[in-house]
């Protein structure tokens, strides 16, 4: 049973990681778009997905990066 609960464990990270990365991207959909409203400015919803998709990837990237652990809480 031990192949079974460790490949249980690998959906359910895969699916919780992709629960998130759809999140964030609304929330950065959202972040985007109040932005430009308050400067006053009127993209169309192609430049505003975009934008929300690139913010998203790489805070996703970034925070999985092996690189973001190696600081010595200083």
């Amino acid at each position: 049973m031990g192949l079974l609960d460790s490949f249980g464990a690998l959906v359910s990270s895969i699916v919780a990681s992709l629960v998130f990365a759809i999140l964030s991207y609304v929330v950065t959909v959202f972040i985007v778009g109040a932005g430009a409203g308050l400067a006053e400015y009127s993209p169309s919803s192609d430049f505003v997905a975009l934008a929300a998709a690139i913010l998203a990837g790489a805070a996703i990237v970034g925070g999985a990066s092996p690189m973001a652990g190696l600081g010595d809480g200083t």
